[in-house]
């Protein structure tokens, strides 16, 4: 990781001010942001460690833990509520076996559920990666993951 670290420190000047864009950059490396490298960017950039967990933890882009090699995402907003979003959210947890924000053991997946995704024609509605998956029923919502944990190159509903 050290390596890493440095190859990431070598674009920047060690200036407070750069400690989000040390940060994303660190989190682009590795993944995620493990505490080793809390500790690292809070040295390089010369603030205490609690300062830029703070920042870490503040910001819901930065990652303590690792993801899974997709993400899916269900929107929670009001018309996808409405629309059984929550029957969907149970069927998820349980063919995935995790909580939100949570990630599969297998590193495969990791779950969000979120505000919004602004697709609200198609409610409920979630992600895997960048495509869209609408008009979702708990047992569609189990083929969908099902079938792109098989083929992740299936298309979506955007």
């Amino acid at each position: 990781m050290e390596e890493q670290l440095n190859s990431v420190f070598a674009s920047y000047q060690g200036e407070k001010s750069e400690l989000i864009p040390v940060l994303q950059d660190v989190q682009e490396e590795l993944g995620y942001l493990p505490e080793e490298a809390i500790r690292e960017v809070a040295r390089f950039v010369r603030l205490p460690e609690a300062k830029v967990f703070g920042v870490a933890t503040f910001y819901a882009r930065f990652h303590l833990h690792p993801r899974g090699e997709h993400i899916i995402r269900l929107c929670c907003g009001t018309a996808c509520h409405v629309r059984g979003a929550s029957k969907v959210a149970d069927r998820v947890k349980d063919v995935l076996s995790v909580g939100v924000g949570e990630t599969t053991e297998d590193m495969k997946f990791t779950y969000e559920e979120v505000a919004c995704i602004g697709a609200c024609g198609l409610a409920p509605v979630m992600t895997i990666d960048d495509k869209t998956f609408g008009k979702l029923d708990p047992d569609k919502t189990e083929k969908t993951i099902k079938k792109f944990g098989e083929d992740s190159s299936e298309g979506g509903e955007a």
